[in-house]
C-alpha cells in the first residue's frame, strides 16, 4: 500500500471543475503537498456545490468536468508523481429532483415491486405500503394545486412518477394521486412520520443500504474502476456511522480496492479509539485538530471564561445554578430526538413490538450515548454507559430500559443495527448542530469531533497523544479546516488568544451587548468571538454566519419558524458594523489588540499540524490566512493567482513578514510540505524536546528523527516577558532553519535567537539538507 506523505483539500464543483483542479496541479506540487484529495465526484443534484448529493453512480458528474476530465487529471497527477484520494458517499443518495435518480425514480413509480426498493431503507408498512414524501406546503388546499401532466404528477416544479395505467382513465390529479406508490405530505410531517432513512434529517438524503450485495456492487462499481484503473490511488468514505455494518462495509471496499489507502469519515469522541477491526488505514482527522488547538490554548484562563459563561447561560435561562456543557449535550439530543429526528425513533420503536411504549425510553438512551454509536458486539460498554446515566435522569423509565437492554445488545436484532444507526444521527445533530451553538465559553473549542468541555492541553499530554497516534494510527489523516468545520483554522487561532485574556474579553463583550442588545446573552457571546476571529469580513458573510448559528441554537430562533424580531435585530447588529460608530470602533480596538498574537498561534498551529505524526491535509487556499466561518462560507473561490505569486517570491527567497497578506503562512506551510516530501526520513519518530528557563510554558517543540518542530504558545503573556533566558537543548551537531535559512549551533539553543524573526522555527541537521529539486522547484507565476 502506498500512504500519501501529504493532501490538499479541492472542493470540485461546476465553478472549480476537474480541469480546473489539473490546472493548479503544479502549484500544489510545488508547494510540497504529495497528493490531492477532491470532494465527491459523481454526479450529484444540479447545482450541488458539495457533491454529497448523489443521482447516479455511473459517472463522473458531467458539471464537474465527466469522465475524460478525471482522466485527463489522472495523467497529469501521475506525471508529476501525485496520488489521487477522493472522497465517497455510500451512505445516502440525492432524492431533492426525482426525476434526476433513476433509482428513487424507480422506487417511487413501481413502489415495492422497483428493483430498487431493496436498495433505500423504507419502512413501509408505517407508510401503509407508500413512501412519504414531506413537500407540500402549508394548508388543506395544497392537493388541489397537483397536476397530471403525461405520465408525471406535477407539484408546482416538483415532478413525480406515476405508476402505469393510474391515469388512464382520466381521473383528476387528487384521485391519482391517491393511487400512487408515494404520498405527498406536509413538510412538517417529516420529523414524526417519514418512513425512509435520511442522512441525519436532510429529506432530501435518502439513506442506502450498502450492505445488500448488489447495492455495494451497483453502487461502487465506478469508484472501483478508478481504483483499478489506477486512476485514483485512495478512498475517503463520507459517514460511515449511517450505515448497517460499517466494520462489514469497510472489509469488503479495502478487499475490493486491492489494499490501497482508505480513510473514514469517523468523529471520535473524547479518548475514543477508531474500532481496531475496521480494514482502515485512519480518520480525517478531527481528533488530531482538538489536539492541535487546545496545546495553544491558556489553562489560566479557564476559569475566568467558565465564570462568565456561567453568567450569561444563568441570564438566559433565569436559573441560579449555571448550566454545564454535559447538561447542555442532553437538552440538545433529547430535543433532537423529540423533533426532528423523532421519526426515526419511532421507527426504531416498531422493531420492538414486544417493548410497549418505549419511544421515551428510547429517546432518553439516545440522548444519554457518551459516542456516535456502538458497533455490537464493540462498545457495548457505551450502552451500558448511556443505560446509568438514563436510569439515574428518569428512574420511572427503570422498567422500560431493562425490557430494552437485551434487544438493543443483541448485534443480529434489527433493533440493535437501527438503534447504532439512530445514535449517531442524534449526536451529530443535538451536539455539533445544536449545543455548540448554545455554549460560547470559548468558541474555538466548539469544532467537529472535539469536545468543548475539554478546555486546553497540556503540553506534556499534547506530546503523549502525539506518540499514541503514531503508534497506533501512523496513516490517519490530520487535518486544521475542512468543508464541515464550524470556525477556518485562523478564526479559532485568534479565537483562542481570548483564553489569554478573558477579562479584557468580559469588558468588550459587555461592552458590545450594551451598545447592541440582542436578549440572548450566550449566543451574543458566540457571535461577538465569530466577527473578532474573523475579522474584517464582509456583512453579507456574517449575517449568513448570525442567520445560521442562531437557528441552528434553536432558542431565540429556529429554521422552522424564524424570530422576525430576533432575526432583523440581529442583521442589524451586523450592518452596523460596517458604518463608523462605537460599535465598529470597539470591535477593532479589540482585533488590534489580538492581532498579532492570533497570527503567532496560527503559524505555530499549521507547523504543528504539517509536522506532527499522520497525514497532514490543507484545506484549499489555507497556505494563506483562512478565516472562514461555517458552510457554506468555506467553500468560497479561491485565489491561486496571488498564491502563485507568494509562492514564487517564496521560492526565490523571500522571507515575508507576519501581515495581513498570510504569506508567512505560505511560507511555514510550503517549507514544511516539501521537507516531509522529500525527506520522509527526518520523520520517524515523535520524541518531546525540552525547554528551559523563564519562559518555557511558552514553548512546544519535538524532534520528528531529525526534524525538529519549535513553536510558540501563549504569546500574550510571553509579549510582556520576552524568551530572556529560556532556551531548548538540540543534539552537538550544526542544524539549519528551514524556514529562514538561518544556521544554529547544536546543544544549548536560546529561543530569543531562534525566534527572532518568526514564532515559529523547522530545524534540520545542517547535514541533511533539502535536495536541490526542493529548494529551487519554481511554480508559474
Amino acid at each position: 500500500m502506498i500512504v500519501p506523505v501529504s493532501t490538499y483539500r479541492l472542493q470540485i464543483t461546476s465553478a472549480f471543475d476537474l480541469d480546473a483542479a489539473a490546472a493548479v496541479l503544479d502549484y500544489v506540487t510545488a508547494l510540497g503537498a504529495d497528493w490531492i484529495y477532491l470532494s465527491p465526484l459523481l454526479t450529484a443534484e444540479a447545482g450541488s456545490d458539495h457533491g454529497y448529493d448523489v443521482t447516479d453512480h455511473g459517472t463522473v458528474d458531467p458539471a464537474r468536468g465527466g469522465p475524460e476530465a478525471l482522466a485527463r487529471l489522472s495523467e497529469q497527477a501521475t506525471t508529476a508523481g501525485r496520488g489521487i484520494l477522493v472522497d465517497i458517499v455510500p451512505n445516502h443518495m440525492g432524492v431533492n429532483t426525482p426525476q434526476d435518480n433513476a433509482w428513487w425514480w424507480d422506487l417511487l413509480k413501481l413502489g415495492r415491486e422497483s428493483r430498487y426498493a431493496e436498495a433505500f431503507d423504507v419502512d413501509w408498512p408505517a407508510g401503509h405500503d407508500r413512501v412519504l414524501l414531506p413537500v407540500l406546503g402549508d394548508g388543506d388546499a395544497e392537493l388541489e394545486k397537483l397536476t397530471v401532466v403525461g405520465d408525471e404528477l406535477h407539484y408546482y416544479d416538483n415532478r413525480f412518477p406515476l405508476a402505469p395505467g393510474t391515469a388512464d382513465d382520466g381521473a383528476n390529479a387528487t384521485v391519482v394521486h391517491d393511487r400512487q406508490h408515494y404520498e405527498l405530505v406536509n413538510w412538517r410531517r417529516a420529523d414524526a412520520d417519514l418512513n425512509y432513512r435520511r442522512f441525519f434529517a436532510v429529506n432530501t438524503l435518502a439513506g442506502l443500504r450498502v450492505e445488500v450485495p448488489w447495492v455495494f456492487d451497483e453502487s461502487h462499481r465506478e469508484i472501483l474502476r478508478w481504483v483499478r484503473t489506477g486512476a485514483v490511488q485512495g478512498l475517503r468514505v463520507d459517514h460511515p456511522d449511517g450505515l448497517a455494518d460499517p466494520g462489514g462495509y469497510l472489509d469488503r471496499l479495502q478487499a475490493a480496492m486491492g489494499g490501497r489507502y482508505l480513510l473514514v469519515e469517523k468523529i471520535l469522541e473524547g479518548r475514543e479509539q477508531l474500532p481496531s477491526n475496521w480494514s482502515t488505514d485512519g480518520t480525517t482527522g478531527y481528533d488530531a485538530l482538538a489536539d492541535f488547538d487546545r496545546v495553544l490554548v491558556d489553562p489560566a484562563g479557564q476559569e475566568r471564561l467558565d465564570a462568565l459563561e456561567a453568567a450569561l447561560q444563568a441570564e438566559l435561562s433565569g436559573a441560579d445554578a449555571p448550566v454545564s456543557w454535559s447538561e447542555l449535550v442532553y437538552t440538545g439530543k433529547r430535543a433532537i430526538a423529540d423533533t426532528i429526528l423523532q421519526s426515526e425513533v419511532r421507527r426504531l420503536d416498531r422493531l420492538i413490538p414486544e417493548v410497549p411504549d418505549a419511544v421515551d425510553a428510547l429517546s432518553e438512551l439516545v440522548a444519554w450515548f457518551p459516542v456516535y454509536r456502538s458497533y455490537l458486539p464493540v462498545g457495548r460498554h457505551e450502552l451500558d454507559t448511556a443505560v446509568r446515566l438514563a436510569r439515574q435522569r428518569r428512574p420511572d423509565l427503570d422498567a422500560t430500559i431493562s425490557a430494552l437492554l437485551p434487544i438493543l445488545t443483541d448485534p443480529d436484532h434489527p433493533a440493535a443495527v437501527r438503534f447504532q444507526q439512530t445514535s449517531g444521527m442524534v449526536m451529530a445533530k443535538g451536539v455539533e448542530d445544536t449545543a455548540y451553538y448554545r455554549y460560547s465559553r470559548l468558541t474555538s473549542l466548539n469544532e467537529v469531533g472535539a469536545d468543548p468541555s475539554e478546555f486546553a492541553v497540556p503540553v506534556d499530554e499534547f506530546h503523549r497523544r502525539q506518540q499514541t497516534r503514531l503508534a497506533v494510527s501512523p496513516a490517519s489523516q490530520t487535518t486544521l479546516s475542512t468543508h464541515d468545520t464550524k470556525r477556518a483554522e485562523d478564526v479559532r487561532s485568534r479565537i483562542s488568544v481570548i483564553a489569554e485574556l478573558p477579562d479584557e474579553w468580559a469588558a468588550v463583550l459587555g461592552t458590545l451587548r450594551g451598545l447592541a442588545p440582542l436578549g440572548d446573552a450566550p449566543f451574543e457571546n458566540l457571535l461577538w468571538q465569530a466577527v473578532v476571529g474573523s475579522w474584517p469580513a464582509s456583512t453579507d458573510r456574517l449575517i449568513g454566519y448570525a442567520e445560521k448559528a442562531s437557528r441552528e441554537a434553536n432558542l431565540s430562533t429556529t429554521w422552522t419558524a424564524p424570530n422576525e424580531e430576533f432575526e432583523n435585530a440581529m442583521r442589524d447588529l451586523v450592518r452596523s458594523l460596517a458604518e463608523p460608530g462605537p460599535l465598529r470602533d470597539t470591535v477593532t480596538a479589540f482585533v488590534d489588540r489580538i492581532r498579532q498574537a492570533g497570527w503567532s498561534n496560527s503559524l505555530a498551529l499549521k507547523l504543528i499540524q504539517l509536522t506532527a505524526p499522520g497525514v497532514p491535509d490543507v484545506y484549499q487556499g489555507s497556505e494563506l490566512w483562512e478565516t472562514s466561518l461555517v458552510d457554506p462560507d468555506n467553500r468560497r473561490p479561491v485565489d491561486y493567482g496571488m498564491r502563485r505569486e507568494y509562492l514564487a517570491r517564496v521560492t526565490a527567497g523571500w522571507l515575508p513578514p507576519v501581515d495581513e497578506t498570510g504569506a508567512a503562512k505560505l511560507l511555514v506551510t510550503t517549507r514544511a510540505l516539501r521537507l516531509r516530501r522529500d525527506r520522509p526520513d527526518l520523520f520517524r519518530r515523535h520524541a518531546p524536546v525540552e525547554a528551559f528557563g523563564s519562559a518555557a510554558a511558552h514553548v512546544v517543540a519535538f524532534d520528528r528523527g531529525g526534524a525538529v518542530t519549535v513553536a510558540t504558545r501563549l504569546p500574550v503573556a510571553l509579549a510582556r516577558t520576552g524568551w530572556g533566558d529560556t532556551t531548548i537543548m538540540l543534539a552537538g551537531h550544526a542544524w539549519q532553519d528551514t524556514l529562514t535559512g538561518a544556521h544554529v549551533a547544536g546543544g544549548e539553543v536560546r529561543l530569543a535567537d531562534l525566534l527572532a524573526r518568526y514564532p515559529v522555527a523547522l530545524l534540520i541537521p545542517a547535514s541533511a539538507t533539502q535536495p536541490e529539486s526542493a529548494a529551487t522547484e519554481e511554480v508559474a507565476p
